[in-house]
């Protein structure tokens, strides 16, 4: 018997999952497009800067009916480097940016992007603690694979960078892959082509096969899929968490709801 862990939610092998920066107005606009085609997005937020005039930034109390049906995530309370700055000044910036979000979502805020780009290693062993569960990177991969390590999640490109042409290899293909796009909602007005997110929303929307998620579900389903304990024969898989999750056996998928203990045949 072959086990996979190589299936999304359904059953289905694909997942598109899209991440935009600072929370500024055109992001309103970009929304309008996910909403009409079904496309869902996580938009990593600065709670210090609600309003700035220079950036365009949303107020506070527009926030939460923007991102409506979205994921909002962290950014840095006022997006400075985190790896230029002290240990103290990493705890600040991440927890009160986590803080002010909670407050208007009334959730946790789990997730996040590095500001500039900016981390290293202690960063990373710093969010862990403060309760990040996830974080974006600027540097792209070019493929659709999973990260081994959510806290250095690097995505497929940058909407920028051959955006359609991945799109046409991630459609091809039936096989397990992420497809994670990057980017600010600002630069479609600064380059005038909201023509063309459109498109890829329309080529990329509507598919049986496609997982539409934001980042906190990917990372949530994909740490609960390896997180399946099976026996040594592999004939039984126990699934700790509540999350349901479906793997193949022999090519075909198959269901593990939450909390139970299936045999396998």
């Amino acid at each position: 018997m072959q086990i996979s862990l190589d299936r999304f939610p359904g059953g289905k092998q694909k997942a598109l999952t899209m991440s935009y920066d600072d929370g500024v107005h055109d992001d309103v606009r970009l929304i309008e497009i996910f909403n009409k085609h079904g496309i869902k997005g996580t938009f990593h937020i600065n709670a210090g800067l609600f309003g700035k005039v220079s950036w365009s930034r949303l107020s506070e109390s527009e926030i939460k009916k923007v991102y409506k049906g979205h994921e909002i995530s962290a950014h840095g309370y006022t997006h400075l480097p985190l790896a230029a700055i002290p240990g103290e000044g990493i705890i600040s910036e991440v927890m009160r940016d986590r803080e002010k979000l909670e407050e208007i979502t009334g959730e946790p805020v789990r997730g996040m992007s590095y500001a500039l780009g900016s981390m290293n290693g202690n960063v990373v062993d710093m969010l862990r603690m403060l309760g990040i569960e996830y974080c974006r990177m600027v540097e792209t991969t070019g493929g659709f694979g999973l990260p081994d390590d959510f806290l250095r999640w690097r995505g497929t490109c940058h909407h920028n960078d051959n955006l359609l042409a991945y799109a046409d290899k991630f459609l091809a293909h039936n096989w397990h892959q992420l497809m994670y796009v990057w980017g600010h909602s600002y630069e479609f007005e600064g380059d005038n082509n909201w023509e063309f997110i459109e498109e890829f929303c329309e080529k990329v929307s509507g598919r049986d096969d496609i997982w539409y998620a934001t980042n906190i579900e990917i990372s949530d389903y994909v740490k609960a899929a390896r997180g399946l304990k099976f026996t040594a024969k592999q004939d039984v898989v126990l699934n700790q968490s509540a999350t349901d999750v479906w793997i193949s056996v022999d090519g075909n998928p198959v269901e593990i709801k939450g909390g139970k203990t299936v045999r396998l045949s």
